[in-house]
Order: structure tokens, then sequence, then C-alpha cells
């Protein structure tokens, strides 16, 4: 599919594609949406894409969102990786989580609960670590004083 260069045009699906690049719990839609969006050169597209390279918890999609920044012309700079937890607080809320749940629980009760209570941040870090996630989760778990 080539770049759409009208100027004034967007995609027919531009609100639910502006929605889905925004949907915090959902690392998977907001890359789809960052990747189609991207075949449309037009101001408004690409605030959302800026938006999304600045601002995305998720590493891969700032980057998805800069190479498509990058193939529409824009002078863009990928922002550094976050060090250390890409969402505040992460440790008081795992530790309510954790304490929520009845003594001698499993780590797969546990990662249920983080599920149902804190998706954005189950979906952050599952984006972010990919095939790591359920290790650096258990691993969370195990050294969370309750």
């Amino acid at each position: 599919m080539s770049i759409n260069d009208g100027k004034n045009e967007l995609p027919e699906n531009y609100e639910q594609l502006k929605i889905a690049a925004n949907r915090t719990s959902n690392w998977r839609e907001r890359l789809a949406a960052v990747e189609q969006l991207g075949q449309w050169h037009n101001k408004q597209v690409i605030d959302v894409l800026l938006y999304r390279m600045n601002n995305d918890t998720v590493y891969r999609i700032q980057e998805a969102a800069f190479r498509q920044l990058e193939q529409l012309g824009e002078a863009v700079q990928l922002p550094s990786r976050k060090k250390g937890d890409l969402i505040d607080g992460l440790t008081k809320i795992l530790v309510r989580i954790k304490k929520s749940l009845p003594k001698g629980h499993s780590f797969p009760d546990f990662k249920d609960k983080l599920k149902k209570m804190r998706l954005d941040i189950y979906d952050t870090y599952e984006g972010e670590l990919d095939a790591e996630f359920d290790k650096w989760l258990e691993s969370k778990w195990t050294s969370l004083r309750t």
C-alpha cells in the first residue's frame, strides 16, 4: 500500500483508528492503528503519531510511530527508552493486589487478578517485555512484601 499524499484526506475509519491508537489497555490495537495511520499524510494523523511516539508506555509503539513519521517525511527523533518503572507507583499497586488475595495464593491467581484490576499495567508490561513478561511478573510477585 502506498502512502496517501492528500493534504486534507483522512482514512474513512480515522475516528476508529484514533480511538484504537489511544486505547491504553491494548498495545496490539495501538500498534496496528499506528501502522495503518502511517499510510496517510495528513496533519491530524501526524499529530496522533507524534503523540504515540512521545507518550506511549510501550517502546515498540513509540518505535513504530517514529518509523511511520519518518516515512511520511517528518523530521523526528526517536525518544529514549524509559528507565525504571513504566508506570508510576507500580510496586505499591502490585502490593495492594497481592494483599487483596488470600494468604498462600498462587502466581496464576496474582496474574489473573492483576489483569482484571489493572489491565493497563498488565498490557503495558506484556507489550514491553513480550516473552519475558511471565518471568518478570513472577519475580515481582515473589519479591513483594505484604
